[in-house]
């Protein structure tokens, strides 16, 4: 008999274990990323990019033009002699032209380098920018699930007092059956419980609601089930190295401006290429034939807009301020976040400090209480001084689970601050 139920108690205990779902900071932090629909973007991103460089790599080829013309004009050429017997044709005054021209670029003075530079250096910024905004993920990410694991504490605490409540309810029963306590007594104690069951009811609502949003925030079927597991606490370092995602979008911005002076020198310089027209016109290329003629024409071409260097110098100013503009917002953000990571330190070290003495403060506090429930037993101390004593202990236990998961947010605000 003891064999089966044995048995039945490993059966049910298996299928508990199967049930219930684990889940550690890690993984909710990685498939919050993955989920939150912004993600999509860097796909987009990458899209974008690939038909802009492909635009750009087109102006290699050869650029057709197609043009036509019809015109009437007051007078036309002819020719002011006149030879016996020979009689020169007068041209119309209505003249006509379709032309078809072929450009190639030869040499572009690297204006379509410097503007591919410029599609991969905004590119990157784009990136950037939304690496920066999916980074803010990780920060929710710690708040509810400590939220969640911080509300799990409290009502084990809450369990607990509950319990040490109801076996001094059943205490004071037995103490009014003797007369050493009266229902007033047992009224406090029932006070006390009924306080805490409305407190408990209270965590379970509010733990559901962590529980919905760490579930709309990861994707994972969510539940209350569902196993948090407290994680290591990692060390703390203060004079880490900082990848914050920002850094690399400054530096990132930096390159965009970069290429963006390479453009500018790149438009001011000349231009070489080479080129054929081809068309049909009245008159062709002989002036003097009224008859409509195809004609060609090819050779090189050499284009240099001068009118640039007017703004180039001033152009150059405005971009090199803006890379001191970007350099000064990365100084003020390196400066900040270094504050914040001192203050972090600093609170990391408090907490610490108040969780040596929390099990001291515990340890005296239930000495406190048991000698409490000894006095009352003994008719030297009332109920209501016993109950200030269960509730003192219990703030006790709760003030150290408190500092255990502030301790943890603490932690990983700080390698948050720093991306580590």
């Amino acid at each position: 008999m003891k064999r089966i139920i044995l048995f039945n108690f490993l059966i049910f205990i298996s299928l508990l274990s199967l049930n219930a779902q684990s889940l550690n900071i890690d993984s909710c932090q990685a498939k919050s990323a993955r989920n939150y629909p912004q993600v999509k973007q860097f796909g987009l991103i990458a899209i974008t990019n690939e038909y802009n460089i492909s635009n750009a790599n087109k102006g290699y080829l050869p650029q057709l033009t197609l043009s036509a013309k019809a015109t009437y004009q007051s007078e036309v050429t002819n020719l002011p002699i006149k030879i016996p017997g020979v009689i020169i044709p007068q041209l119309s005054k209505d003249q006509y032209q379709a032309m078809l021209e072929v450009n190639q670029t030869i040499w572009d003075g690297g204006a379509i380098k410097a503007q591919k530079k410029g599609i991969l250096a905004s590119t990157e910024t784009e990136k950037q920018k939304l690496a920066v905004d999916l980074y803010a993920l990780k920060d929710r990410v710690n708040q509810v699930y400590f939220g969640i694991l911080l509300i799990n504490e409290q009502l084990g605490q809450n369990n607990i007092l509950q319990k040490d409540l109801q076996t001094n309810y059943d205490k004071v029963t037995s103490y009014k059956q003797n007369g050493i306590a009266n229902q007033s007594d047992l009224d406090a104690i029932k006070v006390e419980i009924l306080n805490a069951q409305q407190q408990e009811a209270s965590l379970i609502s509010m733990r559901k609601s962590y529980i919905v949003i760490l579930g709309a925030i990861t994707g994972l079927p969510v539940d209350e089930k569902t196993v948090l597991e407290k994680p290591v606490l990692p060390k703390a370092n203060v004079t880490v190295v900082n990848h914050r995602p920002e850094l690399s979008l400054f530096d990132a911005q930096t390159n965009l401006y970069d290429s963006q002076k390479d453009a500018v020198f790149a438009g001011n310089l000349p231009k070489l290429g080479f080129y054929v027209q081809g068309g049909v016109g009245k008159p062709g290329l002989n002036m003097l034939s009224n008859e409509i003629s195809p004609y060609y024409i090819g050779g090189l071409r050499l284009s240099w807009n001068l009118s640039g260097f007017y703004s180039l110098k001033n152009n150059i100013v405005k971009i090199e301020l803006n890379k001191k503009t970007v350099d000064v917002q990365k100084e003020t953000f390196l400066f900040n976040n270094n504050l914040i990571n001192q203050q972090q330190q600093n609170e990391i070290d408090r907490l610490k400090s108040q969780l040596k003495s929390d099990d001291e403060i515990i340890s005296l506090r239930n000495n406190i209480r048991k000698s409490a429930e000894v006095k009352v037993e003994n008719g030297t101390l009332t109920v209501t001084d016993l109950l200030r004593e269960l509730n003192a202990e219990s703030q006790a236990r709760q003030s150290k689970s408190l500092h255990e998961i502030q301790l943890y947010i603490a932690v990983y605000q700080q390698l948050n601050t720093t991306n580590n």
